[in-house]
């Protein structure tokens, strides 16, 4: 089947700009050359602590909203990824959905059983292609009984294909690969400490990383796909790509860099199965340090590697 590249779509943000729609993101990345759409929704909890994944009042997009995009993703002829993710509201220095310890774990999953299957039956309903289970819950991944039971539940509601998304620093120790139809991991590796490294150096980062993944991937025998693959436009991007919090003066080089030197390290790989760019949602005028490509140099590096992609043969996916 064709590789599952594209872009991933927030619906969880919202803009000073009208005709900054999600339609008009939409419209974008199938303009751009993507295959795959990532819808992406969020619910919430108040704290690493809590017990309790609920819809935000003003986080979560209403259902029609998400039935919408996906509908206008799939008549631009995109296959499309439902991909929620949970946030975590209050976080001290060092915390983030990877580092839940929720006081009731045994309601912890209670409630985010509701909130997959809420949208596993959304998927399903809307006809999408993916979904997935989970993304970057490194403190919860040895649950294996819990997500064994969370994924065989789902594949009864939802007949598509399944990922869970690892954080690119703890994949080796998730225990359900084996449950899964794809391995997805997020690409926010450092590359390097040195804000101005040149391509050559920040391409031989990334084949360094390519050479360890596919070594395990070989172990795991699933396909594999980035299903976030991003880099803020500041300075230091290469270094901390998770950082688009950093106050950092606008770098759009250092940005196309990074873009350049995973398309150059991964080009002629079919083992990849995909990579989803971080984010279609964003400013279009080519001068703001969010993470989307629109009207930036780096724009170029992704429509020549989704093109690219599309023209070469993809590794086929067993069933």
């Amino acid at each position: 089947p064709p590789r599952l590249d594209g872009f991933a779509l927030s619906l969880y943000y919202e803009g000073p700009d009208p005709a900054l729609t999600y339609e008009s993101m939409v419209d974008r990345a199938a303009h751009a050359g993507a295959t795959t759409l990532s819808v992406v929704v969020q619910w919430a909890q108040p704290d690493v602590t809590a017990s309790t994944v609920a819809p935000h009042p003003t986080e979560t997009p209403p259902d029609d909203h998400v039935r919408r995009i996906i509908r206008h993703a799939r008549a631009r002829g995109l296959r499309v990824m439902v991909f929620p993710i949970l946030w975590v509201e209050r976080r001290a220095i060092g915390e983030w959905r990877g580092t839940l310890k929720p006081v009731d774990e045994a309601a912890w999953w209670t409630s985010y059983r509701r909130f997959i299957l809420h949208y596993a039956r959304l998927a399903a309903t809307e006809s999408a292609d993916l979904l997935s289970v989970g993304s970057e819950f490194a403190s919860l991944e040895d649950r294996t009984d819990r997500w064994h039971a969370l994924i065989a539940e789902t594949r009864r509601v939802f007949p598509g294909r399944l990922l869970y998304s690892a954080n690119w620093d703890h994949y080796v120790e998730v225990t359900f690969w084996d449950r899964l139809d794809y391995i997805g991991l997020t690409g926010y590796y450092r590359l390097t400490q040195d804000p101005d490294a040149s391509l050559a150096e920040l391409t031989a980062a990334w084949t360094a990383i390519k050479n360890r993944l596919l070594a395990w991937q070989a172990t795991i025998d699933r396909p594999l796909v980035f299903t976030e693959l991003g880099y803020p436009s500041l300075d230091g991007a290469a270094r901390d790509p998770w950082d688009y919090t950093a106050r950092a003066p606008l770098d759009l080089e250092e940005q196309r860099r990074a873009f350049a030197a995973f398309a150059a390290a991964w080009a002629d790989t079919p083992a990849l199965a995909g990579a989803i760019v971080w984010n279609a949602w964003g400013p279009t005028d080519g001068q703001n340090t969010w993470y989307t490509v629109w009207g930036k140099p780096a724009e170029h590096v992704v429509r020549d590697w989704l093109r690219e992609r599309a023209a070469s043969p993809a590794k086929p996916v067993a069933d």
